[in-house]
């Protein structure tokens, strides 16, 4: 009967996010000060008024997202997880939780992820691609097929639950596969609104900027094992943790698999920390017979 702790990625945000914690609670009031101090400019005040443009830039989304996560789970009272998982930039929010990562360190990494992404974006023109309703191995075969027929780039992204895998990829490659997922079968294949191929081998640059501050940053033994994206098992060996951490930008995200593994090593209550309610419903349809509940 074990309780996992999962924290949502980059997309959940909202205007508003955080207010009423930063209102209500002393510890959180702090903890978004010392945030805006580290960031070098009022990130708890675009977290709670700005417009939904103003959080849609990279450089926002991802540290407010950590905040707002981070910042939830630490003011819960006896929060105590047998595991912890991500979603992408949530991830770094797990860490935390568990104990892997200071709440400032995080926050720096999470900063530089998000900045260095965005640079990576600029580099070359590349966005992704939700498909629904087509088998996870049709959706690899025609990855493969594309880059090998057209030599652009396209790969598996996201495993967010069976029938919806986010393919990753040049703007070219991407349209192409979107095609041929159609034509195998795909109840739809729709462009998403990012900013580019993250989780693709496109974001390599950002990979090697984010790597050297990860290696220079503490990382502590984990109280509880972590599920990371890349090898959806649990993780509890620092020098492991820091690996998989940096192999996760240009890797796939294996949600399901994750889900799957926690279940298997006897999960069978999932709480969603941060904004909005996506991971809830992910684990729901990945297994039905889960309780799932959120903390925002």
């Amino acid at each position: 009967m074990a309780h996992a702790y999962i924290f949502p990625g980059q997309g959940s945000q909202f205007s508003g996010m955080g207010k009423i914690l930063y209102d209500t609670n002393t510890l959180a009031k702090d903890l978004f000060e010392q945030a805006n101090h580290i960031a070098g400019f009022r990130i708890s005040d675009i977290m709670f008024g700005g417009t939904d443009e103003d959080l849609k830039q990279t450089n926002v989304t991802q540290p407010a997202v950590f905040l707002h996560a981070v910042i939830a789970f630490k003011t819960l009272s006896g929060a105590k997880p047998d595991m912890v998982a991500g979603h992408s930039l949530g991830e770094f929010s797990a860490l935390v939780a568990n104990g892997t990562l200071s709440f400032e360190d995080a926050f720096k990494l999470v900063s530089i992820r998000a900045k260095a992404m965005q640079r990576a974006c600029e580099l070359s023109p590349s966005t992704m691609a939700a498909v629904l309703a087509l088998a996870d191995d049709k959706v690899e075969e025609v990855c493969a097929a594309v880059q090998k027929e057209t030599g652009e780039i396209v790969v598996p992204a996201n495993y967010n639950c069976p029938g919806q895998l986010v393919i990753s990829g040049s703007l070219k490659g991407i349209e192409i596969a979107c095609e041929k997922m159609k034509a195998a079968g795909a109840k739809r294949a729709l462009l998403l609104p990012v900013g580019g191929a993250f989780h693709s081998p496109l974001m390599l640059p950002a990979k090697e900027e984010l790597a050297a501050a990860i290696e220079a940053t503490t990382f502590n033994t984990p109280l509880c094992p972590v599920y990371q994206n890349i090898v959806a098992n649990g993780v509890s060996e620092a020098s492991e943790i820091k690996r998989n951490l940096i192999d996760q930008l240009t890797g796939a995200v294996r949600w399901t698999q994750s889900v799957q593994a926690m279940i298997a090593d006897g999960a069978t209550h999932f709480t969603e920390v941060g904004p909005g309610k996506v991971l809830q419903g992910l684990v729901q349809k990945i297994n039905k017979e889960m309780f799932t509940d959120g903390v925002s």
